[in-house]
């Protein structure tokens, strides 16, 4: 997984690479780097 450290905050969705269900991808960084990364399970 790639992240855009550019972006101070992002949040989106991306389908798991291994089971195919939907993360939810959380960051945030500070002068290009990261601070906090959270990914979670989105229930279907």
């Amino acid at each position: 997984m790639l992240l855009d450290l550019s972006l101070v905050q992002e949040e989106y969705i991306e389908d798991c690479e291994v089971c195919c269900n939907p993360i939810q991808i959380i960051f945030t960084t500070a002068d290009q780097e990261l601070l906090e990364f959270r990914a979670e399970n989105i229930e279907q």
